[in-house]
């Protein structure tokens, strides 16, 4: 498991901080002191369960960092739990990032376009500046142009920048030596957060893995994605302790629900775990199944290599190819309005028999042309 991070650069990435937010404690919850007892009276729950509650044990709040489920995050990602702090999906921790280190109208988020649309919603919410430095496309698909974005980063006094590795919606990896410059260069100036929702399904090692050596990196994961627990809303945010206790500190008093927690639990049991993973491996053998029979059809410009569980395809007609594939019962997220995708839509890689039904689709609207 990664040691702590040194001291020195605790603080330097508490600087970053807001001013105001750096010692704040946060909503003292009547789960937050480690109390024991018998009876519980302390926090105005009902002393019956809801009928509907066969258990009854939603009648008291949840803990708001299950300590269980905390260990076995940290088990998951190799590091210490000190460092792991879980909420609702990558969601809540990308608005706690922006909400606790950006000033309104003063502190800039860092997006590279196309690319996952909560970074900006946060940032626009907080009435931070947004700063876009857009993934560059050549022969081997999209990457992102590290140089452009540490300078723009500097001049535009950005607080965060979020890397989204794989991305979403390309498919590409942020390559570690790179993250770990970009960290070099910004550290005391901003937060790097590596975005790894689709972590699972790369051949990458985790950014977690540098974060001994650059604490002013945070790495973001997610249960809803390789561990198919999206409706449960379990995600955890990896990063310094110093900030973890920050944004603890700004979260809602109780961000877990005990039913999820519990789902999660279960999920990240050994057994549970090793189905998982056998699943992640088929996923990957049918991106590469489809991503080889996509580009092989008439109608398809061009399909990105991708490290996610989907595929980002353009189509020489991609309002027709989403129209065929909704009129069959297969619904794709359609990618047009994202910067540079006038023509692409993404495919989530689906079970074999699912993938299969939209290339036989796409065939068939091929012939029937």
């Amino acid at each position: 498991m990664s040691a702590l991070p040194a001291t020195d650069g605790e603080a330097a990435l508490l600087a970053l901080v807001r001013e105001d937010l750096r010692g704040f404690g946060g909503y003292s919850s009547a789960r937050s002191a480690d109390l024991r007892g018998e009876i519980w009276l302390n926090a105005n729950e009902s002393p019956w369960p809801n009928p509907a509650d066969a258990e009854g044990g939603s009648r008291r709040y949840p803990d708001p960092q299950p300590a269980a489920l905390r260990e076995a995050l940290a088990r998951l990602y190799g590091v210490d739990a000190a460092r792991v702090l879980i909420g609702r999906g990558s969601d809540e921790a990308i608005d706690l990032l922006v909400r606790a280190l950006c000033e309104p109208r003063r502190d800039a988020v860092l997006v590279t376009p196309p690319v996952f649309g909560m970074y900006a919603v946060s940032a626009r919410l907080q009435n931070a500046p947004l700063l876009e430095v857009p993934l560059v496309e050549d022969g081997a698909g999209f990457r992102t142009d590290l140089e452009a974005v540490a300078t723009v980063a500097e001049r535009g006094n950005a607080r965060i920048v979020f890397l989204c590795s794989p991305s979403n919606p390309t498919g590409g990896v942020v390559p570690l030596e790179g993250i770990a410059g970009l960290a070099r260069r910004l550290r005391g100036r901003a937060l790097v957060v590596v975005d790894e929702a689709y972590g699972e399904f790369a051949d990458q090692p985790s950014a977690t893995t540098l974060m001994d050596a650059h604490p002013n990196i945070a790495v973001l994961r997610t249960l809803s994605k390789a561990h198919a627990l999206a409706a449960a809303r379990i995600g955890a945010l990896v990063a310094a302790p110093t900030l973890v206790r920050v944004l603890r500190a700004c979260q809602a008093p109780y961000p877990v629900p005990a039913p999820c927690a519990a789902l999660a639990l279960a999920a990240l049991a050994p057994e549970a775990l090793q189905r998982t993973a056998a699943r992640v491996a088929r996923v990957r053998g049918e991106r590469e199944r489809l991503r080889q029979a996509l580009a092989a059809l008439p109608g398809v410009r061009r399909v990105y290599p991708s490290q996610g569980n989907y595929l980002l395809v353009r189509f020489a007609d991609a309002q027709a190819a989403f129209d065929r594939l909704l009129a069959a019962g297969v619904v794709v997220r359609d990618q047009r309005a994202a910067p540079g995708l006038g023509d692409a839509l993404r495919i989530s890689i689906g079970t074999p028999e699912q993938n299969q039904r939209v290339l036989d689709t796409l065939r068939a609207a091929e012939k029937a042309a």
